[in-house]
């Protein structure tokens, strides 16, 4: 059995709180698709009141803690003062808004906790599934209350990888599929799910052997580092240098394929 820590045990009972909400806003979604009207106002409510609980709910159980938050941004401890905060929340409360918004069933709630620059601690859970990923630093990644390794695979043709593609209208379509190409041409397949923190935690429980994405928020991959870190894998940006959190691009992949997948997607 799995032991968590109070910090743990405050996210996962923010993150059961607000996804109540959410898998009751995405049973309304699955109706609303047939008439196409204001849905994606709804999804936006949805997202914004889960990110309320997520807040009212940490803030409550650790007031020295600033936040950085899809909707609302970054904002101060509400304790402490003028005091440096004891830590901060890095929160995405509904990751797969466009899964979401179509009724696919594929979307999650990400928490990060950042200490002194460092991600210490995550819980990604998703409430279709009631999957819960969870890790803290130095003591293991954990699916519900098993232990998390990364997958043993070590040759290219039989690694299952993922990514994202960005947003029509985004830069980076044209670098990306020629990107995929190259990853495609060497391996049994990649999948584009949506959802970057669960692109992450699927890693961490060795379902992908990889995942490669730019164009990122620290909150869609905060808790989702720390996690793939404690279940044996390696995260870096693309590049090998820097912090995917300030660059906003990611590789994450075992021990023995983060090398090659990163040679192929550079030289891409």
């Amino acid at each position: 059995m799995a032991v968590r820590s109070p910090l743990i045990n405050v996210m996962v009972n923010a993150a059961y709180k607000a996804a109540r909400g959410l898998v009751r806003d995405f049973g309304e979604v699955e109706q609303l698709q047939v008439s196409r009207k204001g849905v994606a106002d709804f999804v936006s409510t949805a997202d914004l009141k889960a990110e309320k609980v997520l807040k009212q709910e940490l803030g409550k159980a650790r007031p020295r803690f600033s936040f950085l938050m899809e909707e609302s941004g970054a904002t101060a401890a509400a304790a402490g003062g003028e005091q440096e905060p004891e830590g901060r929340w890095i929160v995405d409360p509904l990751d797969g808004t466009t899964n979401f918004l179509h009724g696919i069933p594929h979307f999650c709630i990400s928490i990060g906790v950042e200490k002194a620059g460092e991600i210490v601690a995550g819980v990604i859970y998703e409430p279709v599934r009631d999957e819960l990923f969870w890790a803290e630093k130095g003591a293991g990644a954990f699916l519900n209350d098993r232990r998390l390794r990364v997958s043993g695979r070590r040759n290219l043709n039989e690694a299952l990888f993922a990514t994202g593609i960005p947003f029509a209208g985004r830069p980076g379509h044209e670098k990306l599929l020629t990107e995929m190409a190259a990853v495609m041409k060497v391996s049994s397949g990649i999948r584009r799910f949506g959802a970057a923190a669960l692109d992450l935690a699927y890693v961490a429980a060795g379902r992908y052997d990889g995942y490669w994405e730019t164009g990122l928020n620290p909150w869609d991959i905060a808790a989702g580092i720390v996690i793939v870190k404690e279940a044996g894998g390696f995260v870096t940006t693309i590049s090998g240098t820097g912090d995917p959190l300030d660059s906003g691009d990611i590789l994450a992949a075992n021990r023995e394929l983060h090398a090659p997948l990163g040679k192929i997607v550079r030289e891409a």
